[in-house]
């Protein structure tokens, strides 16, 4: 069965940082694009950072210069390294398959997604 676990979640002050992984399992993530995708409470899933097989990354607008995607294909693990934390980055993320409308599509298909709350 595949798995994906999420972690690394948690409460921080405006400004900080957190590191979120997502260990794959039963799914070889270097045969497909990747996503972080996060939902706020009463608000639709948002696509935040794919990491393509190509080799590059894509960031929203409202991540990007804070927010770095990366994977270990090795380790079949995404990372989301998320700096200079903003209220707003409170959601639950979840890593899926995909991108755009399709990894949206997938929230809660997977992983539980990892909470992360920025509050002072």
């Amino acid at each position: 069965q595949v798995q994906l676990v999420e972690s690394g979640g948690g409460m921080v002050q405006p400004g900080g940082s957190l590191r979120l992984s997502c260990v794959i399992s039963r799914f070889n993530i270097g045969s497909y694009d990747m996503s972080w995708v996060r939902q706020a409470p009463g608000k639709g899933p948002e696509d935040i950072s794919t990491s393509y097989i190509r080799g590059d990354t894509w960031h929203d607008d409202s991540v990007k210069g804070r927010f770095t995607m990366s994977r270990d294909n090795a380790k079949n693990t995404l990372y989301l390294e998320m700096n200079r934390l903003k209220p707003e980055d409170t959601a639950l993320y979840y890593c899926v398959p995909g991108y755009g409308q399709v990894a949206r599509n997938q929230v809660g298909s997977w992983g539980q997604g990892t909470q992360v709350t920025v509050s002072s």
